[in-house]
């Protein structure tokens, strides 16, 4: 996903919290790796205060783990891990989804189909074979999923729901870069768009469920492949 851009003026805590939340989602450091305030200064330009404050943050998401003694380290990645993750999203997205398809008007029909255009074309020039996803797929896969959702009366459903597709996108992009080729989701996408276009919200519910599980069925291979490759 993109880098979030913030004015001039906008807090330093924001801009730290934004820039170091992007870095651990697109898996510029390792899970496990140790945060350094330190390093993070050199690194980044903030001092230490706002650095602390959005690693507090991040680690009240899940993506950062806190120790008092040890400081901060970027968040382990695990099957548990990821099963949570996918159990919160079919909890939460398929509810909001069906919720967002019964109050949805034209607008919002017409921004999915906007965001599903936008992400086939960029996955169409994606091809076969390995590749590692970049912050234009991943900004407008995200784009595309929160569309379907955009409807959805409870704005906290709705943060639920994007809080828990980003800490999915850390795990979309750990397996991309450890499995053999990236798997074309784009006729899932159109399949699913096609269902809540048509107010089907049964198939279209069973349908974003498939495609929720199919990405932990991918990780969990490539993490899978990765053991076997280190035993």
């Amino acid at each position: 996903m993109p880098a979030t851009t913030f004015p001039m003026d906008a807090p330093l805590s924001e801009q730290a919290f934004a820039q170091l939340r992007h870095a651990v989602l697109a898996g510029a450091f390792e899970p496990g790796a140790k945060l350094k305030i330190d390093e993070l200064q050199g690194s980044y330009g903030f001092s230490s205060s706002p650095l602390r404050e959005a690693l507090n943050r991040l680690s009240q998401e899940g993506l950062v783990k806190a120790d008092d003694r040890k400081g901060f380290r970027v968040a382990l990645i695990s099957r548990e891990d990821l099963a949570d993750i996918t159990h919160m999203r079919l909890l939460v997205d398929v509810a909001a989804l069906r919720e967002s398809m019964l109050h949805g008007d034209d607008a919002w029909e017409a921004a999915i189909v906007a965001a599903a255009h936008r992400l086939a074309k960029v996955e169409s020039q994606l091809g076969d074979g390995p590749k590692v996803l970049n912050d234009t797929w991943s900004g407008l896969h995200r784009d595309y999923h929160l569309a379907l959702l955009a409807a959805c009366p409870s704005q906290r459903q709705r943060s639920l729901c994007a809080s828990f597709f980003d800490q999915a996108e850390r795990y979309r992009r750990y397996s991309a870069r450890h499995r053999v080729a990236l798997h074309n989701k784009t006729k899932e996408h159109r399949h699913l768009m096609e269902a809540v276009l048509k107010r089907d919200a049964d198939t279209a519910c069973v349908l974003l469920a498939e495609h929720i599980r199919s990405t932990q069925a991918n990780v969990e291979a490539a993490l899978l492949r990765l053991e076997a490759s280190q035993s």
